[in-house]
Parts: C-alpha cells; sequence; structure tokens
C-alpha cells in the first residue's frame, strides 16, 4: 500500500500558493458587504470573552419560521475570524434566510474542545434569542464545527430535544487523527485520543437529520474521503445525507458561491432550511 503523505493532503495553504489573495478577496468582500448593510447587529455577543460575538444579518423579507443560518469560518481553529466572511450571508439573505456569522477562541490559547464548546454555546444563544432552531453551514475547521453541532448530544446540554435544523458542512474534517501527525497539529496539540474525542464522524446524530456535505474538485484526495466518510456513516443511523462536489474548486474557492443568491450551494441551503 502507498504511504500516503499527510502533510501534502491536509496543509491546504501549501496546496494553494494564491490563497493570500484570495484571503484578501474575503476580507475586501466581507467589509463592503457589511458597509453595505445599515440593519446588520455586529459583534453581538454568546459568551463572556472577546471573542465569543457573532454578526447578524437579517434578510429584507423574512421566511416565517425559518431557522437561523450560522456561518462558522475556517483556519484550522487556529487563524481567522468572522470579519472575514460577512458576505457568506448574502446568498441567503436574498432568499429570506437571517444568518449569523461568528467568531470563537483559537489554537493554541485554547483546546479544540472549547472550540466546541463556544460553537455549541452561539447556536445556543441564537435558539434563545430567536425562539428558532439553527442550521450551521461552516467552512474547513468550520464544516467540522457545523458537523459537531449536527452530531452533539443536546438532551445532555440541557436542552429537550436538539436545537439544529440541519447542517452543511464544507472541506470539512470528520476523522481529526490524520492531522496528529502534521504539521497542524503545532498548535492543536492533540494525541490520538483527543482526536478521536474530537471526531464527529463518530458521534450519532439525530434520525431524520438533513446532512449535506461539500467538498471542492480539486481538493485533496483527503478531503474527499472525509467527505463521503461522513456522509456514509451517517446515513445507516437515519440521517438523510447528501455529498456535493463544487467543480473546479479548491479549499479555499469552494465557498464562493455562499455569496450569490443563484448558485448551487446557495439553493442547497434553502432546500436544507424548508
Amino acid at each position: 500500500m502507498t504511504q500516503i503523505d499527510l502533510e501534502a493532503e491536509y496543509n491546504n495553504r501549501a496546496r494553494v500558493p494564491e490563497h493570500p489573495a484570495i484571503i484578501a478577496g474575503w476580507a475586501g468582500d466581507a467589509a463592503a458587504f457589511r458597509a453595505a448593510r445599515s440593519d446588520a447587529a455586529l459583534d453581538e455577543a454568546y459568551g463572556t470573552g472577546e471573542r465569543h460575538r457573532y454578526d447578524w444579518f437579517p434578510a429584507a423579507s423574512p421566511r416565517a419560521g425559518a431557522p437561523v443560518l450560522l456561518f462558522i469560518h475556517g483556519g484550522y481553529w487556529q487563524a481567522l475570524d468572522k470579519g472575514f466572511f460577512s458576505h457568506m450571508a448574502e446568498g441567503a439573505n436574498a432568499h429570506g434566510l437571517d444568518v449569523a456569522v461568528m467568531s470563537y477562541d483559537l489554537c493554541p490559547q485554547v483546546a479544540l474542545g472549547e472550540i466546541v464548546d463556544q460553537s455549541i454555546a452561539c447556536a445556543r444563544e441564537l435558539y434563545r434569542r430567536t425562539g428558532r432552531k439553527v442550521l450551521p453551514f461552516g467552512h474547513s475547521a468550520g464544516g467540522h464545527l457545523a458537523a459537531c453541532l449536527a452530531g452533539a448530544n443536546w438532551p445532555w446540554i440541557g436542552e429537550a430535544a436538539s436545537i439544529i435544523a440541519a447542517a452543511m458542512p464544507v472541506s470539512g474534517l470528520f476523522h481529526l487523527a490524520p492531522l496528529v501527525r502534521t504539521s497542524i497539529n503545532k498548535a492543536l496539540g492533540m494525541d490520538v485520543g483527543q482526536a478521536s474525542r474530537a471526531s464527529p464522524l463518530v458521534w450519532s446524530p439525530p434520525e431524520g437529520l438533513k446532512v449535506t456535505a461539500v467538498v471542492g474538485g480539486e481538493e485533496s484526495s483527503e478531503y474527499h474521503r472525509q467527505t463521503r466518510a461522513l456522509v456514509d456513516a451517517w446515513r445507516p443511523m437515519g440521517v438523510v445525507t447528501k455529498e456535493i462536489v463544487v467543480a473546479g474548486a479548491n479549499h479555499f474557492t469552494v465557498i464562493a458561491p455562499f455569496a450569490d443568491p443563484a448558485s448551487e450551494l446557495t439553493a442547497e441551503l434553502v432546500r436544507l432550511a424548508y
């Protein structure tokens, strides 16, 4: 069997040399979107920490009873914040869906498990404030966190039932053990046991939940494997799973369609919401 080069498979910044220009584009597009949205509520608190904040982008004509969408950013749990991704609300807003975009603490200042807890806390706060379920969609590390929200044991957390309406992890990692032997783990500091406990692939989402997992066509074979693994593992549990491969997209360009009201990914968000 050929040995997999895990560093090459998981180091997305090395795989996509033009990533600095793409990330700079995110920042510019996000700032322009915020500047045009006088109705937005920025830096809403879901916890006590400086980064425990979300930005709220309401739809101009909201659909009654629709879930709140929650975008969770990537950066391998160690970079970026909500300010790069405000425009991820644009497509869904056009279809009557309210969107929150959150930040969270970063590794190595906190452990990965604390970031999972912060994502849960943000979803609970949105549910408390709106009375509506939450539909997480997240990219990369945020894809992992979106899957964690889908698979979390909400009754144990203190809710009578899951407050998650559906989920769309994009370019997510759901089996974290391969990261232990890569440079990505320098900030995460995970051992194999910690990686296993933080892997939503082996969690138990509620039967009937709709989960669409997305991956870019130009992403590494491991990202494709991880996406298929989640779909295949959760389907026998009664989860309504679907895989979408975005043709021609790499790890950084795969989320661009969320800013387009007419895109396939935006249409899938709308389908999941209803």
